[in-house]
């Protein structure tokens, strides 16, 4: 969050974007800071997409989150206010980056 807030303040024409994975066993509620505390700070563009686990290595994933709950979670961030935001199970943090520009300039954010 500081790094989003330190580009706002020195730039604040940059748009900036951050996104996350969920179905680690994080609620709703938590979804929902995040999106509070990325906003706050001045973010334009938010992803959330599925968490895979890339190798037995790594840690496994907890929940595969319904498309239902991709688009309510979308639906939420939209009313909270951000430019754009992309929510599905294969987003990832540049999915469709070149859409959510061409949108930002349909709805003034550039």
């Amino acid at each position: 969050m500081a790094v989003l807030e330190y580009v706002k303040k020195q730039a604040p024409h940059i748009k900036t974007k951050t996104g996350i994975m969920v179905g680690l066993g994080e609620t709703d509620e938590q979804v929902y800071q995040v999106m509070d505390d990325s906003l706050k700070v001045g973010c334009d563009i938010f992803t959330i997409g599925q968490y895979l686990q890339p190798s037995p290595h790594h840690i496994e994933v907890k929940a595969y989150v319904t498309p239902e709950k991709f688009e309510k979670y979308e639906k939420i961030g939209k009313a909270k206010g951000f430019h754009y935001i992309a929510s599905s199970p294969l987003v990832r943090s540049s999915y469709r980056a070149e859409e959510a520009l061409k949108e930002g300039k349909n709805n003034d954010l550039y």
